[in-house]
């Protein structure tokens, strides 16, 4: 006798669905599945609160006045970042420049904060984090490579940030600046290539 072919009644169709929807759920809760969640969903959130994040902030930094005026080295020691206003001014070959708004850099806690506040010219030619402490460094000891490369770092600063002044040597007298007087700038390093970022 021939049996009747087996058909699956819809009892059986029911119990089949949920296993295999089980098995992809217990896939997915593996541990191993579980962690590579994690780490995405971490990842994801240091993405986007970093892109967010530094421009919110960024954005809350109040727009300071302009500064136009020379300075002794004991002047410029007071822009380091630390005051109520937070303005961090740095010089370089003899000019100071107003790097407030890259003050993560040179600011407190900012990688090159050695140089907030100090003649970085030294530094920036022998390529060390450190800054003078001489009253007035002349640079004059620094062999031609390294005052180029003080020239190119000047550059970079002329391109990037605001000019404030001349760094005075001892005995010197500051300019006296008005807003008709157009910015006195050094011409040595108007022809030189210059680098974009730092």
């Amino acid at each position: 006798m021939a049996s009747a072919p087996e058909t699956k009644t819809a009892d059986s169709i029911e119990t089949e669905t949920p296993s295999s929807e089980s098995s992809i759920f217990n896939e997915f809760l593996s541990p191993v599945n579980l962690i590579l969640t994690v780490i995405i969903l971490v990842l994801l959130y240091k993405i986007l609160r970093g892109r967010f994040g530094k421009s919110s902030a960024e954005q809350q930094v109040p727009e300071l006045p302009k500064i136009r005026k020379d300075m002794t080295v004991a002047e410029l020691r007071q822009f380091d970042g630390t005051q109520a206003d937070g303005r961090v001014l740095v010089a370089v070959n003899g000019w100071i420049f107003d790097v407030t708004r890259g003050r993560r850099f040179y600011g407190p806690g900012g990688p090159y904060a050695a140089f907030g506040g100090k003649d970085a010219s030294r530094g920036l030619a022998t390529f060390s984090v450190t800054s003078s402490d001489k009253e007035y460094d002349d640079l004059s000891d620094l062999n031609s490579m390294e005052m180029e490369s003080v020239k190119e770092w000047e550059a970079q600063f002329r391109e990037k940030y605001e000019l404030v002044g001349k760094l005075l040597k001892p005995g010197e007298e500051p300019t006296n600046y008005s807003d008709e007087e157009p910015e006195e700038t050094d011409n040595s390093t108007s022809n030189q290539d210059e680098k974009k970022d730092l």
